[in-house]
Order: C-alpha cells, then structure tokens, then sequence
C-alpha cells in the first residue's frame, strides 16, 4: 500500500480535481483507493455529493478518539472509497498543535490501515495552506504528487514545498518523503505559455513531472458541481481521456500492471 499526498499551498491548481479524478481513474483500473479529505473547505467531499455529512470527518480519529476505518465511506464508484471532510477539521489544526507528536499525529491515525492492507493507494488531499495538517500529510505519506498550473510562478510554489519536504525530513518525522510526480495542470495549447511553463518545469525536475497534461476545460470545473467525477460527468471528453492516461502514467511508475479499464459502474 502507498499513501499519497497531494498538495500544493497555492490554491487553484487543480489538487482536488487531479486527486478526485486520478483516484476514480486508478480504482477502475481495479485497485482499491481511499481518498482522505484532509481540507476543511471539503471540495473533493462534494465531488462525491456527501457535502451534508457531519461528524464523519478524520477529526475525531485525529484527535484519538475513534479509529479511521470506522470513517470509511463507499463511493458511488467501485472501488472508490472516501473519508470526507468537514469545518471540524479546521479546529483540528489547534488541537493536533498542542501535542508533543504534532507532526506524527496522522501518520499514527493511518498506521492500521499500513498494517490491513485493505487499500492499494491512499490519496490524501490536502488543503492549500502550509500548515498543521499538509506537515501531517507529509509525514505520514510516502510520497508527494504535487499538480502545477500552467503559469509563470509555478517554480515559485515548487520551491516553497520542497523546503517544507526538507524540513519534514530533518525533524525526523519522515525521512522517505519525496515529490515523486509533478502534474501540470490547465494546459492551454492556444498559448506559448503553457508550453513554456512546461519545459521550464521539466528542465528543473527532468524525471519527476508526468509526461501526461492535465487540459484546461470548463468540463473538469463543472463536474464538482453535479457531485460527480470526470469520468461520471464526461466519460468521453479531453478531460476524462487525460486522468486515465494520467492513471495509467502513474501505475506504470509504481511497477503495476495497468488493467483493462473498467466501465463506470455506480454502486446503488
């Protein structure tokens, strides 16, 4: 099992629609994925239309309160399952600051799921700010996928993370953490710029950006809005194509096998 995070401080980069949609596009592939929303604003919870849930966030787990397996959610999706957030969390960042293992307080929520293997990936999805709960993430993930708008400060939001990567590692609390793929987000081939921001990218992390793009489309915006993914909202447009060539990308990275798609089934 590997645990995911997905971050980037800067909102508006497409986080929550790359760790939504790549999560739906891997769990057709057939492996079993979780998707923890760890952002009290709850985007990736309604893309899955579960917005008017309470008390069914990671808070209490976080806190010491329940174990997280009892949080678990099915998804309408096969395979697809969620911890949703709420503005609980947000009280969270508080309470998990006045502990002396601050840092680590995630990474030991998530430990019985380490142990059962129940899942194949966890994607935790973070919320955009450099505080309490992205530092938990990292410390708890194996990994950073970090999506990157197609713009001209993009480097600029690379370095911030990279520094608070180094600082997650020197504290101690996860000396295995790595950005491990970049994902350029919003492409717009009608522009010189998008290309540009690509190759600048590229150029300083040659092997960890994605060889896939994400493309600007009002299709991947509108989905969240209906509650669903993109493969629900727009199985057959650019959008949905780009995750599973994402999906599939992503796999062959992790030296799985990349299994025949199967159709979006919706769990009744």
């Amino acid at each position: 099992m590997k645990i995911i995070a997905v971050a980037n401080q800067k909102g508006g980069v497409g986080k929550t629609t790359t760790a939504v949609n790549l999560g739906c596009a891997v769990a057709q592939r057939g492996y079993r994925v979780l998707l923890i929303d760890l952002d009290p604003q709850g985007n990736a919870t309604s893309s899955f239309g579960l917005q008017e849930l309470e008390g069914e966030s990671l808070y209490d787990p976080l806190i010491g309160g329940v174990p997280a397996a009892e949080k678990v959610l099915p998804t309408r999706l096969n395979g697809m399952f969620i911890i949703p957030a709420d503005l609980d969390l947000a009280g969270a960042e508080i309470e998990i600051a006045r502990g002396e293992n601050h840092l680590t307080r995630l990474s030991e929520t998530l430990a019985p799921f380490r142990r059962d293997k129940t899942f194949d990936f966890i994607f935790l999805d973070c919320p955009p700010s450099l505080g309490i709960l992205m530092t938990n993430a990292l410390a708890a993930a194996d990994e950073l996928l970090t999506p990157i708008q197609c713009e001209f400060f993009a480097l600029e939001g690379l370095v911030k993370i990279v520094r608070v990567i180094q600082q997650v590692r020197n504290s101690g609390a996860n000396d295995r953490i790595e950005i491990a793929g970049i994902v350029m987000t919003m492409f717009d081939g009608r522009t010189n710029l998008s290309g540009q921001v690509v190759a600048e990218v590229r150029e300083h992390f040659p092997e960890r950006v994605y060889d896939t793009v994400i493309p600007r489309t009002v299709r991947l915006s509108e989905a969240p809005s209906f509650a669903k993914s993109i493969f629900e909202y727009d199985p057959h447009g650019v959008g949905a194509r780009a995750y599973a060539k994402l999906a599939d990308e992503f796999l062959r990275r992790h030296g799985l096998p990349i299994n025949e798609p199967a159709p979006v089934t919706i769990d009744s």
